[in-house]
């Protein structure tokens, strides 16, 4: 389970990198298709994360 989350965290951070990167060379542009994407694949993996943490509670 510590193995799960730990991976789960990781990938987190390299979506949040691959966000903000994204963001930065579409000019803020939120609205863009490619950072909606992006944004909602980082929210499945933190709701994932939430999902693990709240069933080892």
């Amino acid at each position: 389970m510590i193995v799960d989350i730990k991976k789960i965290l990781n990938d987190i951070e390299i979506l949040r990198k691959n966000l903000d990167k994204l963001i930065e060379e579409k000019s803020s542009n939120l609205q863009d298709p490619e950072i909606i994407e992006a944004s909602q694949v980082l929210d499945e993996a933190i709701s994932k994360l939430n999902r693990l943490i709240f069933k080892k509670l």
